[in-house]
Formats: structure tokens, sequence, C-alpha cells
């Protein structure tokens, strides 16, 4: 580093930490990340000063990937640059979940697993409880029609579709809720049995659990929510175990603490008991996704009241201008004092929001004129939508060093605002609304190209890179281009669509060829022939104008990434990578995988190629949130001229000069009154239930043997001051998101002229905030 980092006063009480419980509370914006990457360190340079760091470690755990590689990175350099030390040793990074997995891992026979256990992704998990849900209906098609109003029950197809969905966001809640409690199906299924009366809602969530828990014990497999329940069971068998892993983790930092659950707070407790040296940094109102899960915002808050002498906070952020910090330290006031619905113990919390002092390194920027702006006015969704394009055709122009995003509430919103600014012809980038498949797809491409050179003497990994990848990715492109009549289906292909698409029907040459590949006794005679060109024994192969030079192409790639595998693994990925890829977010995406088998490697002296593709196979199936990578935001870059369209709940963490938040309304933003609208009440659904918040609650005192004290309803209510809680939290974050100006409208929703949304309980305080502001 060329300039020595100098703390702010803030930071420099938490440097100073030397052992014990410490509770920090960190605004948006505050360097948290970066404080607690130094704080960790330092205590590595305090575990090398007593001569033990080949065997104890520094643990940092945080809730979401995305901050794993750059603990990793920010850590490496301080222990590197500003310690003297060697980067990669006496410190850990995982998510809370990659450190489940680490346990388990390890002893594996202490929770009766094999040493080769499964853990299924997160789409396979989907898969499998669909499937229970269908075959479910189809034996009790009436399960839910007590629930529904008689007119939609008669016209039951009208909301098939939209049951179904409901169903599934009960079975997951029941499954989540159940692992949570640490209960097994068929504890549940006795306790139900015993009870009178009939519960059609809790024996359909009962029910779902115990098909998906045999389905994963059929499989061999765990999902990702057992590995904190089968890491908590691993910690309690063997005491000895315990007492290593305290140990070798003699202090703990814990990021983002205000998302954690009941069991993974617990996973830490047991990790601290010996010594106490356990650090939780976070931001409850940052806590964006708490609705029906274990996780809730008090515990963080409990942890640090319980330890005064070491509470902390982070209150200066040099993220935002003067004017939009005022405004996020306003709704934050505003929610605790003049809320009229939300309990205190809901509301936002302090500390303040503080701007940076002078002569900090990160000023706050200077804000624009206006720095906010409150669009009071009633819009149609589509007139919303106008007034933004509008906006930004008149802002770009003015403004090409600065970065704009629009942030919506969902997914939807998001996408009907990038068509509008397509055409509008306005430059966009909406990569963070897209799914995951395309990020999956090309970590699979390089995953199978990298089994294939671990073992290039493996006939079927020949085969898969042949059909699976480079035809799709290379072959279909050099077809078209080739001299002569080229195969028609090839000729009619468009690369960027074969590319999509893995299941698109193939040219009969193509297939032929892969064929052809499965009887390839020995690959050496395909890629060096020394006598006999293999290629020579496919007479067949001329009859294509063209295509025997797209397969001497395939030879050459195989060559040289054959070669290549001598190169360090990193390096090895990026070759593959550039003659892959072309697309920035893939090549992106290339280079942080790279990153990330570089530091496996490293963490793991004894693993060569196979191991190391086996890795990377884990992360094209889903598996990121054990491995510690991170897909959201690949190759995503807040670029001037350019406007991001993001939602609220992808936007955390990042920033932007001027930031637009839309549909910030009633519906989009609840404040938990009877008059207003939820996302998670159905309309043909009787008495306004909430179906996930009943079903849970069925359960949860099934659970605790009061199930004859359940009072429909009661749920559902509190299930919107949770709901509305979360959204003015959500609201905070994304007025947090903006640098120098942020502007804020709303819309009347679908049926503006027969029921008009109105504007949030939320926007219209922070509209009187601005318009006194103005006034004075």
């Amino acid at each position: 580093m060329s300039e020595r980092f100098v703390p702010r006063p803030a930071q420099q009480r938490i440097l100073e930490y030397t052992g014990g419980p410490m509770g920090i509370s960190a605004v948006p914006g505050s360097g948290k990340t970066f404080t607690l990457s130094l704080l960790a360190a330092q205590l590595v340079e305090r575990l090398a000063q007593a001569g033990r760091l080949d065997e104890r470690e520094v643990l940092v755990v945080t809730f979401t990937n995305s901050a794993v590689e750059n603990f990793r990175s920010r850590i490496g350099r301080f222990v590197r640059e500003e310690k003297g030390l060697l980067a990669g040793v006496g410190y850990r990074v995982r998510t809370l979940h990659g450190l489940a997995h680490d346990i388990v891992r390890e002893r594996p026979a202490l929770v009766g697993l094999s040493e080769d256990f499964d853990i299924i992704d997160e789409r396979t998990a989907a898969e499998i409880k669909r499937d229970a849900v269908v075959a479910y209906f189809r034996s009790h098609p009436d399960a839910f029609s007590y629930l529904i109003l008689p007119d939609y029950l008669q016209n039951f197809r009208s909301i098939e579709r939209y049951l179904l969905d409901d169903a599934l966001e009960v079975a997951n809640a029941v499954i989540r809720t159940a692992k949570d409690l640490r209960v097994e199906p068929h504890t549940l299924q006795a306790a139900l049995r015993a009870q009178s009366g009939t519960w059609p809602l809790l024996e359909f969530g009962v029910r779902i659990y115990a098909d998906y828990q045999r389905s994963l014990s059929v499989r061999g497999a765990v999902d990702f929510d057992d590995l904190i329940i089968l890491a908590l069971r691993a910690l309690d068998a063997d005491p000895d175990y315990l007492a290593r892993l305290q140990d070798r983790w003699p202090y703990v930092l814990e990021d983002e603490a205000q998302d954690s659950s009941v069991l993974q707070e617990e996973m830490l407790r047991r990790l601290t008991a010996s010594h106490g040296n356990w650090v939780r940094v976070g931001d409850p109102n940052q806590a964006i996704n708490t609705t029906f899960t274990s996780a809730d915002t008090r515990f963080l808050r409990r942890f640090i009241q319980q330890h005064p002498e070491q509470a902390r906070t982070l209150p200066n952020s040099g993220r935002s201008a003067l004017p939009i910090i005022e405004l996020a330290n306003w709704l934050s006031h505003w929610s605790r004092t003049a809320h009229p619905v939300l309990p205190p113990d809901m509301a936002l919390t302090p500390p303040d929001i503080e701007p940076t002092p002078p002569g900090d390194p990160q000023p706050n920027p200077e804000p624009g004129n206006p720095a906010i702006h409150i669009y009071d006015r009633d819009l149609t969704p589509d007139q919303e939508l106008e007034v933004i394009v509008r906006s930004l055709s008149r802002w770009l122009p003015d403004n090409p060093e600065w970065t704009v995003a629009v942030l919506v509430p969902d997914n939807n919103r998001g996408f009907q605002m990038a068509a509008a600014l397509e055409a509008a012809g306005l430059p966009f980038d909406d990569s963070l609304l897209r799914a995951d498949g395309a990020t999956r797809a090309a970590a699979q491409a390089l995953a199978t190209v990298l089994a294939y050179i671990a073992r290039p003497e493996a006939v079927a990994h020949l085969e898969k890179v042949w059909g699976e990848v480079w035809w799709p990715r290379r072959g279909v492109v050099l077809a078209t281009q080739a001299d002569g009549e080229a195969p028609a289906e090839a000729l009619d292909a468009r690369p960027a669509t074969r590319l999509a698409t893995r299941s698109a029907p193939m040219p009969e040459p193509v297939e032929t060829f892969g064929r052809a590949l499965r009887r390839v006794q020995e690959p050496e005679q395909l890629l060096f022939p020394a006598q006999t060109d293999w290629l020579d024994t496919l007479g067949w192969l001329d009859e294509y104008p063209g295509f025997r030079e797209v397969v001497e192409a395939f030879r050459a790639d195989l060559r040289r990434w054959t070669s290549a595998m001598i190169l360090p693994v990193d390096e090895l990925l990026l070759t593959l990578g550039n003659d892959l890829f072309h697309e920035p977010a893939d090549l992106a995406l290339t280079h942080r995988l790279a990153v990330l088998l570089a530091r496996l490697a490293q963490e793991n002296p004894g693993w060569r190629l196979p191991e190391l593709a086996g890795e990377l196979e884990g992360i094209a199936q889903n598996r990121r949130r054990i491995l510690g990578f991170n897909e959201e935001g690949v190759g995503y870059e807040a670029r001037p001229g350019q406007v991001t369209v993001a939602t609220m709940h992808s936007a955390k963490g990042l920033e932007w000069d001027r930031v637009y938040l839309l549909s910030v309304n009633s519906y989009s933003f609840p404040s938990g009154g009877d008059e207003e609208s939820y996302r998670g009440e159905r309309w043909y659904v009787r008495d306004n239930l909430n179906l996930v918040a009943e079903a849970v609650a069925q359960l949860t005192q099934l659970h605790r043997g009061t199930l004859d004290e359940y009072v429909p309803g009661v749920a559902s209510r509190q299930a919107r001051l949770e709901i509305a809680a979360e959204r003015l939290r959500l609201l905070y974050v994304g007025i947090t998101r903006a640098r120098r100006e942020l502007i804020v409208t709303y819309n009347t929703g679908r049926n503006p002229e027969r029921n008009p949304t109105q504007p949030a309980l939320a926007f219209r305080a922070l509209a009187e905030f601005m318009a006194h502001q103005a006034a004075h």
C-alpha cells in the first residue's frame, strides 16, 4: 500500500479489540468490511507472534457469498503489506453454510453420513418439492378448498396455477421452519395424528416435508439447511471435536450478523463458548431477507445489549451527500416516533448516519441540484415509466461522468423498466435482474472441459466436450463460416440461439461424430495420431462439405487445452475462458472462478486437477453457498452513461451517483394496516389469510404442544407487521444507495380508476419532510 491506512476514531476503537464478545452496529457505507478485514489481519499477526499460525486461524464468517472473496482479498492484502506475513495463512473466510460444510465434511460419521455424501443444489431441491406438491394435489384435489372463497371455488381452473405456487411457498416455509426447530417429519406426523379435529394446511406441509426428506435419503444427500443442523449435531456428538475446533479458531469475526438465524447463531455460540472471542458486526436496518425465516434483527441487538462494555458503532459514511444522509436519518426517527402501526421494536434503529470528519480520505460527495426530489403525483404504472425515461433522456447527456440506477421493488417491474429504456434507445444494464441460468451454463462449460483435461483418457468426457461445450460455443460458428456448403442445419442456426439452448437439435453430422467419439478406444489416436489418423477411419466425414475443417478445429483446441494442463489452474481456466467465451459477463465469471480455484489449490496443497475440476463442477451445480462463490452481479460494473436497472434487494452493497426509487406505493411498501393489500394474501383466500404465515404458526404450535390454542388470522396479522417492517428497511436500503441525487416516485397500481393504490405511508412522510425543508 502506498500510504498507511489511518483509521477514523470509531474504527480505531474497534481495532483496539483484544478479546471477548464485541457487537458492532454499522451504518451503510461505513467501511465495515474494511475495518473487519484489518482487525482480522491484526489478530493473524497476534497468532503469528505466539507461534501458532500453523495450527490456529482467525475465522471470518459472513451470511452472503458476495462478501467472501472481498474479505479474502482484503485480509490477504493487509496480512502481506501491513503485517509482512504470508497471505492465505492464519485465517479462514467462509459463509455460514460453508463453515457448516467444513465441520460436517471433516467428521461425517458423527452424523451418520458417508465420506462421499452429496449436497443437492437448490434447483434439484425445488424440483423435488414441486413434484411432491403436484402429486399431493392429484391425490387430494380438495385439500385447500375450505380456504377458498366460494366464487373462486366454483371456477377452480382460474386459480389452479396460483394455488400451486402458493402451495409451494407453504411447503418451503414448513420445511424451513421444521428444520429450524430441529424436528423430524415422523415426529410431526405422530404429533399431528394425536390432535383432535382436522388440519388440512398443516397436514399438507408435514406430508411434503416427509416426502422431501425421504427423497433426500434415497439420494444419500442433504440440502443446505441440513448442513447447519448437522454441524450442530456433530459438535454435540463429540466434545473433543468441538474443543479442537474451538482451539483451531480462537477468534471468530461475524459479518452481516443481522441476517443470522437461530441455528446459525447457535453454531457460532458453540464454537466461541470456550474463549468468548466473538465479534459480530451488522446493520439491523439492512436486514431485508427475514420474512418467514428464523432470522431476526433482535438477535444482534440483544447481543450488543448483553455486552455493553464492548458495544461499538461505525457511524461515519462517506457514501452519500448530506441531504441524503439527513433523509435516511429522518426516516429512521419517524419510524420510531411517528409510525402509526409498527411497534418501536420493529422500527428502524440507531445509530444515525454521520458524515465523515474533515480530512477523511472518503469525503461526502457534493449534492446535486436538487439532491432529492419526491415526485408527489399520481402516476399510472405506464406513466411512471414514461416520467423516468424522459428524466433520464435529459440527464444522461449532461452527466456523462456519473453513474445512475433505477431501483424497483421486484423483477417484473424491472423488466418493464428495461423494456421502456430499450424502446427509448437509452443505454442500460439489466444483468442484476437476470436469472442465473447463463452463469451456471458458463461455469458448467468450464467444468466439463477441465474434467476432460484432468482425465483425457475418459472417452465420456471427450464426447461431453464435443456435444455440450465445443459445438454449441465454437463449432456452430465455424460451420457457418466454413468454405463450401455447410450443413443446412448449421447454416440455419443462429450462434447466439444455439449458445443459449443446449437442448437445441443438433445437425446430423454433429450427432454422428458424437456417437463415433464414444467408440474411441485410445483418445491419443484422435489427438496425436502416429501412423493412422483416426479421423480417416470415419468414411462419411467428407460427405458433409466443410465439416472436416470443423472437426480439425475441434482437435486443434483439444491439443492446445491438453498441453496447457501444465499451467497453474487459474491460468489454465483463463485460457479456456478466452477460447470459449466472448460476452463480458462470461469472461468476468471465468476470472472469478480462476481466482477461486487458485485459492482452493493453495489451501489444499494435495489437490490435483481432478479435485479442482470436481470443485468447479460443484459451482456449476449451484453449490456456491458452500464454496463461497457468488454469481450475483458477476460481470456487473456501474458504468457512467449507462442506466443500471436492479431490484432494491440486489442493490444492497452497491452505490450510484443518481438513484431513482420506483413504485413506492402501499402495495410494494405497506405500513402494516388492515386497509392495505399484501403480496402474501391471495384475493381468492377467505378472511385475507396469509397461508404461509398460518401454516408456520400451526407447525410451531404443534411442536410446542399448543395447537389447540391456535386462532386463525392471528399469524396473518403479525405477518403484516413483519412484512411492513422489512419493506421499510428495504426503502432505507434504497435511499442509502444514492451518492449525489435521489428521485422517488410511486404509481397507482393496476386499477387506477376503480381501485387506485395509494402512495406508501413512508412516501407521504418523506414528501412532508421535504416540503418542510423547502419551506425553511
